[in-house]
């Protein structure tokens, strides 16, 4: 009883402050006190409303709480917080400011239908739409501004207060602005923060006075931004030297040699040694890939030297069926350097300058030549490296997932019959030709990527299509549906993946050869 005494006393004791006094946290559980909904002002000194109790009858303990403070506390804080909860915005300009967001977003609803039929009055509209925002804003800002001026007796507590009041509408501006942007990116291309971020890092390392190639080749793994995509493949297939001051002296050199070629070379191509060459390689062309750039008489005549000259050069192979396939990506990619358009192949190559012409059509000839110089036993007579590669295709696709191996020799089905135009054509008769360009900046980051790296991925690209090759019963089936793969929506997403699977499966296989066998 005596110590319950001597608390009873101590609770009541009301003289000096005691230091240390729990303030409430307003939060989910204690929200601040709102003067719109109560309609009247705190007066000064006076405390929000905490806990939902009878006031009439106030506990000890609460008396004790609201005449003690912390000592390295002087509320001025508090006070200026709640001077701004007491503040009462102008109705009528909130009510207008509401309005016009809604309108604003009535518009961006309205200007999406509206770019979709007529996308050159893009401009026009956008600027309109930010000067409506603009306009909304500001006018909200000045009449926070405004209840701050009525309110506030005090210079600096006036200050301070107008600066926590007009963070309010600036912090509400910025999802409209971004629902905006995200709205463009829809309509335009325009590079994410992430794209942007890659294309400085590529930039920086271009700008050197001599290119790291090793960090050039860490970066292109994962996807080269075109607007450095040529110079990059340049310098990943050796046709360029890492030193910035011998690039243009270099390239002035192979252009020149290469129209040297020509001039030597090309006017054979009728002789009774050559006609036959020649004449494969007219009736190949037409069936390359994409159709559009295929049928333009300009891109024919480039092509048409290009595989002649390389032939006439390399006589241990020759020309081949499927050579015709790989200037495709070169040239597509240089053509780029020199043009705007996203999609190159609706591009009208004849309208580029003779002397741009020249040099794209030598710059894919030395770069073809480069990545054949790796592959080149695919080319030669029976073509062995192509033979040996779809076996140890075969071998690895039945450590990797036996199930679709069996399924595959249940039916009959052999590795040759669909694999020989994947090893021969880098797999660009299977996927759009946006893929391949994207699945050779990585092969040309990778050591022997169009030689040995090309296993791997063509092991993860026959896997990746398990759950339809098991569905399919029939020989005829099996050989239609893998000769004829659904990739043509097929985008750089499906293509990461795919090399990632083919990373992954190199990284337990290619320091062990033995794995390839049972």
């Amino acid at each position: 009883m005596a110590s319950d005494g001597g608390r009873k006393q101590f609770w009541k004791r009301s003289g000096a402050k005691v230091p240390g006094s729990i303030q409430h946290v307003y939060g989910a559980q204690h929200p601040p006190f709102d003067p719109l909904l109560h309609g009247t002002l705190i007066k000064p000194g006076s405390k929000p409303p905490t806990t939902p109790v009878k006031l009439k009858k106030v506990s000890t303990f609460q008396e004790f709480e609201s005449k003690t403070s912390d000592a390295w506390d002087l509320g001025d804080d508090d006070d200026e917080l709640l001077a701004i909860a007491a503040e009462n915005l102008n109705t009528e300009v909130v009510m207008e400011t509401a309005h016009k967001v809604i309108q604003n977003h009535c518009k961006l609803q309205e200007q999406h239908k509206f770019q979709e039929e007529h996308p050159q009055e893009e401009k026009q509209l956008e600027s309109a739409e930010l000067t409506s925002i603009a306009c909304a804003d500001n006018r909200l800002v000045k009449s926070v501004s405004e209840g701050h001026t009525s309110s506030s007796s005090d210079n600096a507590s006036e200050n301070s207060s107008m600066q926590r009041s007009q963070s309010l509408p600036q912090a509400s501006t910025p999802p409209l602005v971004s629902g905006m942007a995200d709205y463009n990116t829809s309509v335009t291309p325009a590079l994410t923060e992430r794209e942007a971020s890659r294309l400085d890092k590529f930039k920086q390392l271009l700008a050197g006075p001599n290119t790291d190639l090793e960090e050039l080749r860490k970066l292109s793994w994962s996807g080269i931004p075109k607007q450095v995509r040529p110079i990059a493949w340049k310098l990943l297939s050796g046709y360029l030297p890492a030193n910035v001051d011998r690039r243009d002296g270099t390239l002035k050199r192979k252009r020149k040699e290469y129209f040297v070629f020509v001039e030597q070379y090309y006017d054979s191509r009728n002789d009774e040694n050559h006609q036959d060459t020649y004449r494969q390689i007219h009736i190949d062309i037409p069936r390359m890939s994409p159709e559009v750039l295929r049928l333009q008489p300009k891109v024919t005549e480039i092509f048409e030297r290009i595989l002649f000259i390389w032939a006439i050069r390399h006589p241990a192979s020759g020309y081949v069926q499927g050579i015709n396939d790989l200037v495709t990506p070169f040239f597509v990619v240089f053509v780029c350097e020199y043009i705007e358009e996203e999609e190159v192949e609706n591009f009208d190559v004849s309208s580029l300058p003779e002397e741009v012409l020249q040099n794209i059509e030598a710059d894919s000839y030395w770069c073809m030549s480069k990545l054949l110089d790796g592959i080149q036993d695919n080319y030669t007579f029976a073509q062995p490296g192509i033979q040996k590669k779809v076996k140890m295709l075969e071998e690895l696709v039945s450590r990797i997932d036996e199930q679709v191996h069996r399924h595959l020799d249940q039916h009959e089905v052999k590795y040759l019959q669909f694999a020989f135009r994947w090893m021969n054509n880098l797999l660009m008769r299977e996927v759009p030709l946006r893929c391949t360009i994207r699945l050779w900046d990585t092969y040309q980051s990778e050591p022997e990527g169009f030689s040995h790296f090309h296993l791997y991925v063509c092991a993860a690209f026959l896997v990746r299509w398990r759950k339809e090759i098991l569905e399919e019963k029939d020989f005829q089936e099996l050989l239609i549906f893998l000769q004829n793969l659904p990739t043509v929506h097929w985008g750089n997403e499906e293509i990461s993946v795919l090399l990632a699977e083919a990373y992954r499966l190199k990284f337990a296989f290619a320091d062990a050869p033995n794995h390839y066998k049972k």
